[in-house]
């Protein structure tokens, strides 16, 4: 029996495949140049404008190309694939929409007053790059990326980097005191501001965008502004270092038996290479859920009690061969995956840069929330941090997602499906700060940890601070909550 093979059956046949065969092309030669974010909208984009013009010549009324119940079921499918599109662009869009982790910058009633949300974005010029002094002076709208690019493409780099680069902006990132996977080199972004302009709450503009390395003239603003967390000025502009931008990066994921391993390799690959430019720690859990999130392998296989690190160095003369000098060394490594550059170093990386995306997406897939932790402690309790906190996400039947950064001893502890957020917090912080440690490493404090800054600031500590900000915001309307333990505990409906 012979059927005419009809246009739109012929299209569905050739036209996903090819979809396929170009994101893929695409997707090898745009890695290095463009933004995951942005490459995966634009992939979105075109399969969208393919696909329109072929569902309207099958569902459109008067069609008879196909009958009914095949039109209802494509109808179907491509529902799905329009609330997958949604979704994505939730999940990749929620950091640019005044959302922080602990409420920082989330409008909130002072009083009798009503909150007014002030944006930054439009002040986004980037200007002076000057590559004898290793400066640039940026708005406080530049985002991350921005400046690595504007970097880059004067031969140098940035000494900050963190996987919300693309979305998150250098005034937020200053009033945070953002640190990312760059500071066991190069510190957080306290020591990366050299000068600061920003507006108090009378209007009086203050601060200087000279950049000068020696400068001892009263007040230093930078070091006061730097984890304000917008509460005592708004930063306008900032005059920023760099660094060089080193020809050889070489990127290792290493799969380590114990965290006591991974804490000995810490210590050999900082005494012996020069080059350590991150070292990234991700524990079997986070290495799992990314594996699922991006439906491939992991490049090694990281065993029970055990830990990744994702180890990158950077250099003028490539580092590779010293990195494997060291590992021949130590006798927890128990297996490794190296790139250079391309698709190879990119898929390592992704198994650090995207868990937060892959969090995200397990809690919108699950339809439960996930409650954040942003803890620092000495490296060598990091292992008792992580068992605590397997055991109170058990005793809450809660799924924990730990990972961080090994050299500032700072541990990413997210918990999906967390019936008892204050419960999780009352156990572990306190243990965190009688073990020296601290509440709150780069995310902030915001409203969402002012209950708990007793545990790390004296008495004596939180009224100066309370005294600078009356004497710089006496009315109260920068941040109204924010760093103020006074506000009490903060609704969860307050924090996102």
């Amino acid at each position: 029996m012979n059927q005419r093979l009809t246009l739109p059956t012929a299209l569905l046949l050739t036209v996903p495949p090819l979809m396929w065969a170009g994101n893929a092309v695409v997707g090898r030669l745009a890695a290095d140049l463009i933004p995951p974010m942005t490459l995966n909208f634009l992939r979105w984009l075109i399969a969208f404008f393919i696909l329109l013009p072929l569902a309207w010549q099958i569902l459109r009324p008067s069609s008879t190309l196909w009958p009914a119940w095949r039109r209802y079921l494509l109808l179907g499918f491509l529902g799905v694939g329009c609330y997958n599109a949604l979704m994505y662009l939730a999940l990749h869009t929620s950091t640019a929409l005044n959302v922080t982790l602990v409420g920082a910058s989330v409008p909130r009633a002072a009083g009798h007053r009503a909150s007014i949300v002030l944006s930054m974005r439009r002040l986004d010029t980037i200007s002076d790059i000057d590559a004898s002094s290793m400066q640039v002076t940026t708005g406080a709208g530049v985002t991350i990326a921005d400046w690595q690019r504007a970097a880059s493409a004067g031969g140098i780099d940035t000494p900050i980097d963190f996987a919300a680069r693309d979305s998150a902006t250098v005034g937020g990132a200053i009033a945070t005191n953002a640190g990312g996977s760059r500071v066991v080199r190069f510190g957080t972004m306290r020591q990366q501001v050299v000068g600061v302009e920003a507006v108090l709450a009378d209007g009086t503009v203050v601060g200087s965008l000279a950049g000068l390395p020696k400068e001892t003239v009263g007040l230093h603003w930078p070091s006061l502004l730097a984890g304000s967390e917008g509460t005592l000025a708004v930063i306008t502009a900032a005059r920023l270092r760099l660094v060089p931008r080193f020809e050889y990066v070489t990127t290792m994921l290493a799969a380590m038996d114990s965290v006591e391993a991974a804490r000995e390799t810490l210590a050999l690959v900082r005494s012996e290479l020069g080059s350590l430019d991150s070292i990234e720690m991700m524990f079997p859990e986070a290495m799992e859920l990314v594996s699922v999130h991006l439906g491939t392998g992991a490049p090694v296989d990281v065993p029970a009690g055990g830990v990744a690190l994702l180890i990158e160095c950077a250099d003028h003369a490539d580092p590779t061969a010293g990195l494997h000098a060291v590992f021949d060394t130590i006798d927890g490594a128990v297996a490794t995956a190296v790139a250079t550059g391309g698709p190879r170093r990119q898929q390592l990386l992704a198994f650090r840069d995207r868990i937060t995306e892959a969090i995200a997406a397990a809690a919108t897939a699950s339809g439960t929330p996930t409650y954040k932790l942003d803890v620092a402690v000495p490296v060598a309790a990091i292992e008792g941090v992580v068992d605590l906190a397997r055991r109170v996400a058990r005793r809450q039947q809660a799924r924990l997602i730990p990972f961080g950064h090994l050299a500032e001893g700072n541990l990413h502890l997210n918990f999906l499906g967390a019936t008892n957020p204050d419960e999780i917090a009352d156990t572990v912080l306190p243990v965190v700060a009688s073990l020296g440690g601290t509440i709150s490493a780069e995310h902030g404090v915001g409203v969402a940890k002012t209950t708990w800054m007793h545990l790390v600031r004296s008495t004596g500590d939180l009224a100066a601070q309370q005294s600078i900000k009356r004497a710089l915001d006496p009315n109260g309307i920068l941040n109204p909550g924010v760093l103020d333990p006074s506000m009490g505990r903060v609704d969860d409906d307050q924090v996102p």
